[in-house]
């Protein structure tokens, strides 16, 4: 018995590293942060423990009362809203259009929808930041033209939000794209060539043929670009700063400012917990409304 558990004990080996690796940066921090969340933790409290008291639920409490970080939510789940949907649409989109050619040009314009998403977004947002300007702005001087009033893209907070989400939709269509790209390429050719023989058109394939057999990476591709908008940070911080009026605050933002700004470490960990709650219940909805595998 004891000569069999030794033998098997190179898949724990092998799985040794990582699983140690996910308990140092991320079981434990996640455990100390769930239970700072429930203190008063600040400067003082890291010079001196003895400064720390436990406060219950009073930040989370507190949190939702707080207007700032209510507005937040409101910010996030309109970036989430209209952010989400586009990336997905204009991924496959794209995805199709290049899974038509295999030559050289085609393999350049993968290239070419590829590099933002590995481009710095400080880099990206200095080149943006010239675009929306609203003086002498590239976008500003095309619509005028066409005889447009100049749109003060970053100084309205909801034209703040749909700018961003602009950029970040740019920014984030390369790898959705390539999660695509390899999904329809492994679909059999058979399947395409069995709906022509039916008399099926191009539109008809696609409805019924093309968006069932990706239904796995569309699955993957929504769960994953939903945890990364409900995160949304990047682009405000950079961009906005959470302005103008706190109209493109984050809930991500508003932990990053609350606890690296204004030092109330407990409070930030309290609302990095309401985020994480929430994106585990709205990870649970999707695979919840996942339909069940149906076999082709």
């Amino acid at each position: 018995m004891l000569k069999h558990k030794f033998r098997n004990r190179h898949p724990y080996m092998f799985i040794a590293p990582a699983v140690s690796l996910l308990i140092i940066f991320s079981i434990i921090p996640i455990t100390i942060a769930f239970f700072i969340s429930f203190t008063d933790l600040d400067l003082k409290g890291l010079a001196n423990w003895s400064n720390i008291n436990w406060i219950g639920f009073e930040n989370y409490q507190n949190l939702f009362a707080d207007d700032t970080f209510l507005k937040s939510i409101f910010n996030t789940l309109f970036y989430v809203m209209i952010g989400v949907p586009l990336v997905i649409i204009c991924s496959l989109g794209i995805a199709l259009m290049l899974n038509y050619g295999s030559n050289k040009l085609y393999s350049i314009f993968r290239s070419v929808y590829y590099m933002p998403s590995i481009t710095n977004i400080i880099a990206v947002a200095v080149i943006w930041g010239y675009l929306y300007n609203t003086e002498y702005g590239l976008f500003n001087y095309i619509l005028s033209l066409l005889s447009v009033e100049n749109i003060p893209w970053l100084q309205e907070p909801t034209i703040a939000k749909i700018s961003l989400i602009i950029l970040a939709v740019w920014k984030g269509i390369g790898i959705n794209m390539i999660i695509f790209l390899a999904a329809l390429q492994g679909i059999p050719r058979a399947y395409y060539e069995a709906a022509k023989m039916d008399g099926a058109n191009r539109i008809q394939t696609f409805f019924n043929v093309t968006l069932p057999l990706l239904r796995y990476a569309t699955f993957f591709v929504t769960v994953t670009t939903l945890i990364g908008w409900m995160q949304f940070f990047e682009e405000p911080y950079v961009m906005t700063q959470g302005g103008p009026l706190d109209g493109t605050l984050s809930i991500a933002l508003f932990i990053y400012k609350e606890g690296f700004q204004f030092s109330e470490f407990g409070y930030a960990a309290a609302g990095s917990f309401v985020l994480f709650i929430m994106i585990i219940i709205v990870t649970l909805i999707q695979f919840k409304l996942r339909k069940s595998d149906t076999e082709f």
